[in-house]
């Protein structure tokens, strides 16, 4: 069976406490949990990921890396939080790993927030975003996913 990463950057650990008028209250195993009913329903493994540290991401986005290049995976799922707007790494790990799939996710509509958060580093080198749907972004972010493996 073929792998999925759910990543997770900073503060998401903190979901259902961070802003709950924000983020609301769903807490990130709560966002697991949903996520491997999901993976299950979709055929593959979901590997489940969180880190504040922006060089324990990239470490994750090498690993799949290979994984996807040695046919052991489909794609990430990830939630760079305020790494978003931040880190020419993530986008630079992403790009590395040349073929891997990333989706893009966001709970927020980050384009209706502050205006920092209106530029993503990762958005040039995912292969599609998914933003502003709440929780339920992750699970049509690894719909997409599936569908543009089924793709080709």
């Amino acid at each position: 069976m073929k792998k999925m990463l759910l990543l997770n950057g900073p503060n998401l650990n903190l979901l259902g406490l961070r802003e709950p008028e924000q983020y609301g209250r769903t807490t990130l195993a709560d966002v697991e949990a949903m996520c491997q009913d999901a993976a299950k329903r979709l055929g593959v493994e979901l590997e489940c990921f969180q880190s504040n540290w922006e060089g324990a991401l990239i470490d994750k986005i090498h690993d799949y890396g290979r994984l996807f290049k040695a046919g052991q995976a489909v794609g990430a799922v990830f939630n760079p939080g305020a790494f978003t707007h931040t880190s020419v790494a993530l986008h630079d790990a992403i790009k590395g790993v040349d073929g891997l799939p990333v989706i893009e996710i966001h709970i927020s509509n980050v384009h209706a927030r502050e205006s920092f958060r209106h530029h993503s580093y990762v958005s040039p080198a995912a292969a599609g975003i998914v933003v502003g749907f709440g929780v339920q972004g992750y699970l049509l972010a690894m719909e997409g996913l599936m569908r543009k493996q089924a793709q080709g």
